[in-house]
């Protein structure tokens, strides 16, 4: 029994051991081994050949699908007693693909997740899989015990590991004075721990324009699809974050970064006081010794098809705005966090079951408010350059019809267009109508024809 035993703690050693060597000190001085890039080409490679298996199940089995589905449902009904085929319920089925397109408008489905092209071997990607082939089975069963049974212990230790050297990282740092070299060490425990959590994730990040990086003094603004958002941009540089205080696990984790880093975390009653908060984040951007500030001005999550409306709020602090554009690549693993579905530890448990998590990261040249433009154009602006970059939709939709009705102001607004377009028409007809019979009046009708 001792001689299991000491296997077993042989192998443990032997296990951290190659843990450290190949992931944990290659993410702190941030270089790879190849290791992520061989795992992401096998993948390619396999996901690659599983779509192929499915288009060629698929082109067998298209021909006639909407026919099927009707007669499916004819014969599920009884026919008429008298006379033909037809039933009043033949037409059902168009009413529902008609409602369903009407369901599926342009908001509603950006705060789902996205729709892949062809299956990705998760099961949470195709509810609906029905056996296709053996091979294709087989695959799938050893992707399941690979990512449940390898990766994801791998995953939770390395972030587990992450986020405890943050805490003890940020929170001996902060007994330092302040010099430069506290402010130097700070950024790196940060980036460090930040590229440690990212291996935890099997995140493989491509940054683009490395030369229009958010400087100090300025205000990085970028689209928001995750929580995980914070880690993929602060692996390649440190940013004051801004957002509301917290208790429990999440509030040590704010109070020891606050310790070594001038993070702004505000109170709930301080939330609420628009001024207030206006006031902290322009003096931390008038002070351009500081980290820049990172901000989503969409103050929800998306499923990184769409960009939708920017609050003004940001805009309104003045300073130098560093536009970053966020895309997910959806063939490894859904980033999207859909709060109103899952908890904050349902979706990292989503993340880390997920083959890999693979964005571009594109930083964009830094904006200014341009004369005579207020806050809410400049937003606008800002938000189209990012969605033209990331290959985004650009909608003018609030994100916050995510949890909330459509606002009264909104109604209105429609009313009015619709109303404007009603009398438009009305007194064009009107106008029309003047303008033949005053200015151009008919012609006369012709004389009766001259008779002897």
């Amino acid at each position: 029994m001792e001689d299991f035993w000491a296997m077993v703690l042989a192998g443990l050693k032997v296990w951290v051991c190659l843990i450290v060597s190949l992931l944990m000190v290659p993410a702190m001085f941030g270089f790879s081994l190849g290791i992520s890039e061989t795992y992401m080409k096998i993948l390619v490679k396999i996901l690659e050949w599983a779509t192929l298996r499915i288009q060629t199940v698929n082109k067998e089995q298209e021909d006639g699908s909407m026919e099927e589905e009707l007669r499916g449902l004819r014969r599920s009904r009884p026919k008429p007693p008298v006379g033909g085929d037809f039933t009043l319920s033949d037409c059902f089925y168009f009413y529902r693909r008609g409602i369903e397109d009407i369901v599926e408008d342009e908001v509603t489905q950006r705060f789902s997740s996205e729709e892949l092209v062809s299956w990705n071997l998760l099961t949470r990607t195709n509810i609906d899989f029905q056996y296709i082939s053996l091979k294709l089975t087989m695959v799938w069963g050893l992707g399941v015990f690979i990512r449940y049974c390898i990766l994801t212990p791998l995953r939770i230790m390395l972030a587990s590991i992450g986020l405890t050297w943050l805490v003890i990282g940020t929170t001996a740092v902060g007994f330092l004075p302040n010099w430069r070299l506290k402010s130097w060490l700070s950024e790196w425990v940060h980036v460090m721990c930040y590229r440690i959590c990212a291996r935890g994730l099997s995140c493989t990040i491509h940054y683009h324009n490395k030369e229009n990086r958010p400087r100090k003094g300025g205000i990085c603004v970028a689209n928001h699809t995750s929580p995980i958002d914070i880690v993929i941009l602060c692996n390649d540089g440190c940013y004051a974050m801004v957002g509301q205080s917290h208790g429990g696990l999440m509030g040590v984790l704010q109070r020891a970064m606050a310790r070594s880093c001038p993070h702004i975390w505000f109170e709930r009653a301080d939330m609420k006081d628009r001024h207030l908060v206006t006031k902290r984040l322009r003096d931390h951007v008038n002070d351009k010794t500081k980290l820049p500030i990172l901000l989503f001005p969409e103050g929800t999550c998306i499923n990184n098809t769409s960009v939708m409306m920017f609050k003004k709020g940001s805009f309104e602090i003045g300073g130098t705005i560093y536009p970053v554009a966020i895309k997910y690549d959806p063939q490894f693993g859904d980033a999207f966090w859909n709060s109103a579905k899952y908890n904050m530890v349902s979706y990292l448990l989503r993340m880390m079951t997920s083959w890999a998590i693979v964005c571009n990261v594109w930083y964009l040249p830094a904006m200014h408010q341009q004369e005579g433009e207020d806050a809410v154009q400049f937003a606008n602006r800002v938000k189209s350059v990012i969605a033209h970059q990331g290959g985004l939709v650009d909608l003018s939709w609030d994100g916050g019809l995510k949890r909330a009705k459509v606002k009264d102001t909104y109604r209105e607004e429609q009313q009015k267009k619709y109303s404007s377009m009603v009398v438009g028409m009305l007194c064009d007809d009107y106008l029309r109508l003047f303008y033949f019979v005053f200015v151009f009046p008919p012609p006369p009708p012709p004389p009766p024809p001259f008779r002897l």
